[in-house]
């Protein structure tokens, strides 16, 4: 059966769906109110989304799953999602990186760190995902000194307890030297602190101590007392949010560019600032952050258990409301009680999102850095893929970049970027002011001629080298533009293309069809941060042009005005025209009297011109 067939067999019901391959393997697991709309649209519209133009050809076979409610649907999307980790699914990248802590299933529990969860792995109360593997291990230390925890799998000694129990870090339930009743308040106290309710768990440990206290059971209450001090120094040191201890949210912020994504999560537990989790995103198989925030919601909360889950989800994009509905109606179900997605904004709110947001914009430039850093060990390899896929007749050592920045055609500039193997020389850049375009009528692929023309009929003439490869900034258009100014120059067997923004065309001379790289692969990287560092270094140029000009006004024409009485007027007035009709003494108010008569006399005298030519 054709895919055609299968759509007019697909209900308008709410459920899910999955795409599988020529394999038979699932691919992706979507969810839809309205079944037969939504898997349709995939099938009856051109996608800008590459994730979407390589996914779609691969479809085969669709099924599908009625459920009574859009609720219901999404549960068993990610349950679905959860069990075959469909490929066109993963959101965070390399998630099998980030460690869990696992509370073990057994009589006597134990605290274990894990990376994967499946159903071959131990059963139990999953913590996490950590993404800072190091923290984490700080934290395990900190929770086998706070609770000793059955340590070993299966007793070392047969009559008595092993070196563990000798140093405080482990209570010997194998050898009965603890009950069960209290080894299980133990694990109910780990989970308090997992879970951040470090308050309650303070509350905790005090009445314990206090009551092994009246008890005269004073070894168990020393040690009682050993951990309510620990933890509180563990408070002391969480930066405090809200003074109401009953707070508990997770604020999200992404910063992201056209390529790469930074998610960070912070974590407000019993209001205290308890932890941030960084998460790598791919932004390009994504239309939006909105988008992008509502999938990655799905998928870490999916995996995370009912404890982890805050009574608030707070970030600073705007989602669909039915959306918003089923994803609170979902949470809220999973804990067992109310969640809230983005509740009514605070001052509160405000800044603990724009910490989340610095936070991201750190991890984002974090990213960027590491990126380029394996772009630079990794060139040969790199380069070698670029040279073999776009069939290049050098390997790139050499790339320059070009870009056009303009605002409605005004100030037109272009930059050049160069490249040496994988990394920006600066002192190699250049900045051209486009001289053959009419101000007010823009046109890229003349100015994009002009400065090819310029940077190489200038190599030409004093026998430099030229690059290994050219990049142009635009569509097939440009990549003429440039391409005809080469041949007129007599420039043969140079190697060019040109990168269309939109969803990451690779264009090469006299092809009709554009090269499309793997959204995961470094040379699509390469390619998009050359040309981004390109447009950066064209927009900063064009910005300075438009700042000279904004400063230069009528002001600049009076003959002797000092510059700190040009600032005053503008600062006050900020319209030339309002300047004009100042009397001298207004203008007095401001200045010396000198100053003063060198403003008004020179507008008074321009009024008195114009006034000749008029009544000429």
């Amino acid at each position: 059966m054709n895919i055609k067939e299968q759509l007019r067999l697909i209900p308008e019901s709410s459920g899910s769906y999955q795409f599988y391959d020529k394999t038979n393997t699932i691919i992706y697991v979507g969810k839809a109110k309205n079944l037969k709309r939504r898997v349709s649209s995939y099938f009856n519209k051109k996608h800008d989304s590459v994730k979407l133009k390589v996914m779609v050809p691969q479809i085969v076979k669709i099924e599908f799953i009625i459920t009574n409610s859009e609720i219901e649907a999404l549960i068993l999307e990610s349950h679905l999602i959860k069990k075959y980790k469909p490929k066109y699914n993963v959101l965070l990248k390399d998630d099998k990186k980030f460690p869990y802590f696992l509370i073990t299933k057994e009589d006597y529990p134990r605290i274990l760190v894990t990376r994967k969860r499946n159903k071959n792995m131990l059963e139990g109360k999953y913590y996490g995902p950590y993404t800072n593997a190091k923290s984490m291990y700080t934290t395990l230390d900190l929770l086998k000194k706070l609770f000793p925890l059955k340590q070993c799998k299966t007793p070392k000694f047969k009559d008595r307890p092993c070196i563990y129990y000798q140093i405080g870090r482990c209570m010997a339930p194998c050898q009965k030297r603890i009950s069960s009743e209290d080894y299980k308040k133990l694990i109910k106290n780990v989970e308090l602190f997992l879970s951040g309710k470090q308050m309650q768990l303070v509350q905790e440990l005090k009445q314990m101590m206090e009551k092994c206290s009246q008890k005269e059971e004073f070894e168990q209450a020393a040690r009682y007392r050993d951990s309510y001090f620990d933890v509180l120094k563990t408070i002391e040191k969480q930066k405090v949010v809200y003074e109401n201890t009953n707070i508990n949210q997770d604020i999200i912020s992404i910063s992201s560019d056209e390529f790469i994504g930074g998610i960070s999560l912070l974590q407000i537990r019993d209001g205290r600032l308890t932890n941030k989790k960084d998460f790598e995103i791919s932004k390009s198989d994504y239309d939006s952050d909105s988008e992008i925030i509502t999938y990655f919601m799905k998928e870490y909360y999916q995996l995370s258990e009912n404890e982890d889950i805050p009574s608030e989800i707070i970030f600073s994009y705007r989602i669909d409301n039915d959306e918003k509905s089923t994803l609170e109606e979902w949470l809220s179900s999973k804990k067992g009680e109310k969640v809230s997605i983005n509740p009514k904004d605070s001052k509160r709110n405000q800044e603990i999102l724009e910490l989340a947001l610095k936070n991201s914009n750190y991890h984002l430039q974090e990213m960027k850095v590491k990126s380029l850093q394996e772009i630079q060990s990794n060139f040969n390899e790199t380069g070698s893929y670029i040279q073999e896929k776009l069939k290049l007749r050098k390997f790139p050592h050499i790339v320059e970049c070009f870009d056009i920045s303009h605002i409605q055609g005004t100030n037109t500039v272009a930059s050049l970027v160069y490249f040496y193997n994988g990394m920006p020389k600066k002192s190699e850049y250049k900045k051209f002011k486009i001289k053959t375009i009419e101000e007010g009528k823009p046109d890229d692929f003349k100015s994009m001629r002009e400065v090819i023309k310029r940077r190489y009929s200038r190599l030409l003439k004093e026998n430099k080298e030229f690059p290994d490869l050219i990049i142009i900034d635009g569509g097939k258009g440009q990549l003429s533009s440039a391409v005809e100014i080469l041949e007129e120059l007599g420039v043969k067997n140079q190697d060019i293309i040109s990168l269309a923004k939109r969803i990451e065309e690779v264009f090469l001379p006299n092809k009709s069809k554009p090269v499309l790289l793997p959204t995961n692969s470094q040379a699509l990287y390469f390619f998009q941060r050359i040309r981004d560092e390109a447009h950066r270094f064209a927009i900063t140029f064009h910005r300075s042009l438009r700042e000279k000009s904004a400063l230069h006004s009528e002001l600049d024409d009076i003959e002797g005005l000092y510059k700190k009485n040009k600032k005053i007027l503008i600062e006050k007035y900020s319209d030339i025209d309002k300047i004009s009709k100042l009397t001298k003494e207004e203008l007095m108010l401001l200045m010396t009297q000198k100053q003063a008569q060198l403003v008004y006399d020179y507008f008074n005298t321009q009024s008195k011109k114009l006034d000749s030519k008029i009544s000429h």
